[in-house]
């Protein structure tokens, strides 16, 4: 099922489609400092183990009909209702033109209206403002940090759209 929103449209994440993305990817250094090289098997590796996991639920960003980047609902708890939203684009190119904020949109939509959680966490990496910004702008609510990331929540209840 692809959710379509108005500049972008998530697919399920496939094979193929992860392919896409990591053939592309350049690892954004504001998340880590660790050099990306892309591997048919890792990227096999990484895929065959994303799509079968039950607990989550991925999809590739679709711009164009040209994969742009992942976004999901990991660590689903369907008993309590709650899972974490997970975000990246394949590289600096596709930052800054709301692609990867609509994406998370109609994911946290995805969330609440379609896998019925009530509860949304994220996390962002200390440095990278950019992603904060984002989770605030989205309605996450600041909970606390840790050496290395900044944690939010956003609850169906408080949920802006």
């Amino acid at each position: 099922m692809d959710i379509i929103g108005k500049s972008v449209a998530l697919r399920p994440l496939t094979r193929e489609l992860c392919h896409e993305i990591y053939k592309k990817y350049v690892a954004d250094p504001m998340m880590t400092h660790e050099a990306y090289e892309y591997s048919v098997e890792k990227v096999d590796a990484y895929s065959n183990e994303r799509i079968k996991d039950s607990k989550r639920k991925v999809f590739a960003i679709i711009v164009n009909e040209t994969a742009i980047g992942e976004v999901q609902i990991k660590y689903i708890n369907n008993i309590v209702k709650k899972g974490n939203l997970g975000i990246h684009l394949v590289n600096d190119s596709v930052n800054g033109k709301g692609y990867g904020t609509e994406a998370e949109k109609l994911m946290i939509q995805y969330a609440f209206e379609q896998l019925g959680l009530n509860t949304l966490y994220a996390d962002a990496v200390l440095r990278n403002t950019r992603s904060q910004y984002i989770m605030k702008k989205l309605g996450f609510q600041y909970v606390c940090e840790d050496e290395v990331f900044r944690y939010y929540e956003l609850k169906k209840d408080n949920w802006l759209w």
